[in-house]
């Protein structure tokens, strides 16, 4: 579809105190509407923590584990973006609406934006963490080649605003914590972007079992294989290659860039990583969160 009008840059709006990319605030108020089903499952990250990955990995296992159902459209169209808007591009919303039960629904949004309905209904929720440093460089680099965000700066600047919590979606912090206590309330499988990577296999199979799909063990296998990084980001219909330039400029960045554990250390300094550190610690100091920013 046309983009109706230039996307670029525009500076993020507080919503109940959280900052969003515009087009999205401008949706929040009816996502209150959302038609919720027993049978939607909802992938819930911070942004760059392997969203695209979760999704690709429930979407193969609903498709018992047939790669070319998965090649039917673009991630975004079989997993909807629940807050996603953009001028001339279909809502998540409206996406939503589109597509047959049983549905899966992605969304970034913390708890106070969620939609109430998702969790009186008791859905079951499917979290991934990452590692808040591997976050914020991903995060700096999507924020260049995705036009909807505002102009990230320098990376020091955005390093600071990722750690005081202004940046789209708010608080790293916040929003890896109360999505771990939720788990006492809720049916959430909460899951860590570094055991994905270390043993895909195992984490492949805990999803089966929570979403009640089991696979024999060589459909697993193929879907560990299907959706390693490196087929991933040579897929079309995974690496957002079709979303239109005016939205994200692949000359930029890529989408999916490079899929690791540890690239921090190629961005931070060491001034940057002592500071860090430090201010994590405060902020953190309360969790039994625990990360890997290594492997």
């Amino acid at each position: 579809m046309e983009l109706i009008q230039d996307v670029s840059r525009p500076p993020l709006v507080s919503v109940k105190g959280i900052p969003l990319i515009k087009y999205f605030a401008e949706c929040i108020e009816r996502l209150k509407d959302l038609q919720v089903w027993p049978d939607d499952v909802l992938i819930s990250t911070y942004p760059k923590s392997g969203t695209t990955w979760v999704s690709e990995i429930l979407d193969m296992i609903y498709q018992g584990g047939d790669q070319e159902k998965c090649q039917r459209g673009p991630i975004y169209t079989r997993v909807p973006f629940l807050e996603f808007k953009a001028p001339g591009i279909l809502s998540g919303m409206e996406t939503l609406k589109q597509i047959p039960a049983p549905r899966l629904i992605k969304t970034h949004l913390p708890l106070l934006l969620l939609p109430q309905a998702l969790l009186d209904r008791k859905v079951k929720i499917i979290y991934m963490a990452r590692n808040a440093k591997d976050v914020a460089v991903s995060y700096f680099n999507f924020y260049k080649m995705a036009k909807v965000h505002p102009d990230p700066g320098a990376w020091e600047d955005f390093l600071e605003k990722f750690m005081t919590g202004q940046v789209c979606y708010g608080s790293w912090y916040q929003h890896v914590q109360e999505w771990w206590e939720l788990r006492k309330r809720q049916p959430v499988l909460y899951l860590f972007y570094e055991d994905m990577k270390k043993n895909p296999k195992r984490e492949i199979q805990k999803i089966t079992e929570f979403v009640g799909r089991p696979l024999p063990e060589d459909i697993i296998d193929r879907i560990v294989q299907q959706t390693s990084f490196k087929k991933m980001q040579e897929n079309p219909m995974t690496n957002y290659t079709t979303a239109p330039t005016e939205v994200m400029d692949h000359s930029i960045s890529p989408f999916m860039r490079k899929g690791i554990t540890g690239d921090w250390k190629n961005t931070f300094t060491v001034a940057q990583n002592e500071r860090f550190d430090a201010d994590y610690e405060k902020k953190m100091a309360d969790s039994d969160l625990h990360f890997h920013t290594d492997l």
